[in-house]
């Protein structure tokens, strides 16, 4: 049983939500790596036709099901889903990211030191292969033209991320699906957040990713975060002009 970290004040609640489609292989995993210290795991089914909604209650996660597909929706019925947090961590159920590596993403904010704190691939250990070039590029990209346009300074658009609940609902989130990490990113910068950035470990998933596996998905995804950049800045620039 792991001990309550001295540096989170009492009461403090952290929900961690876990967006999930046919992870069976891994979500039990993933769940049984989530410190005790966390008041809550919530698994958002997005539409599994296996037995990840099972596994997932079996090993102990509140299991609710997203009511529509896309990853930025699974992520908001998360959200909604959540008892009271102080902060919300987002992780993947495919068993990439190190759910024990949370304490570098929740003490930040627990202590008062930012509001959002992204893990950064790029800045921790990865496992040969786990990043394929594709994604490299695609986000090395999207940091560049977000440093560039709001002049905040990213490496990664890690899925591992923790934002106190308060910050969150100053970001008025709405995508729905593969544009969600960098949304966020660019809406903390617009909102004039706290953000930092934190190494974290990254290892190949288990099973094959619904975005990065195949050729489409990376086109779409690709796509989406340049979609986003520009729909995100032209919004900005109508505001400014009214």
């Amino acid at each position: 049983m792991q001990s309550v970290p001295s540096w989170l004040p009492p009461g403090f609640r952290i929900s961690a939500v876990i967006p999930a489609l046919n992870e069976e292989h891994a979500i039990g995993q993933v769940i049984a790596e989530i410190p005790a210290w966390v008041a809550e795991t919530i698994v958002c089914d997005n539409g599994s036709t296996d037995r990840t909604a099972e596994i997932a209650a079996a090993a102990g996660a509140r299991v609710i099901r997203a009511g529509r597909r896309g990853y930025g929706s699974a992520c908001q019925a998360g959200i909604q889903a959540a008892d009271r947090p102080d902060v919300i961590v987002f992780l993947d159920g495919d068993f990439s990211d190190y759910p024990a590596q949370m304490d570098r993403l929740v003490r930040p904010i627990a202590v008062g030191r930012a509001d959002m704190v992204i893990g950064s691939r790029i800045a921790g250990r990865r496992q040969r292969g786990a990043l394929t070039l594709q994604q490299r590029f695609g986000g090395a990209l999207a940091c560049l033209l977000m440093q560039v346009i709001w002049g905040v300074a990213y490496t990664d658009l890690g899925p591992f991320r923790a934002i106190s609940a308060a910050a969150l609902g100053r970001l008025h989130m709405d995508d729905p699906d593969f544009g969600w990490t960098i949304q966020m990113q660019i809406r903390a910068a617009q909102a004039g957040l706290r953000c930092v950035e934190t190494p974290v470990d990254y290892r190949c998933r288990i099973g094959q990713s619904k975005i990065s596996g195949t050729i489409r998905g990376v086109a779409a995804a690709g796509w989406k975060i340049l979609f986003t950049i520009w729909h995100e800045r032209w919004n900005e620039s109508r505001h400014l002009w009214k």
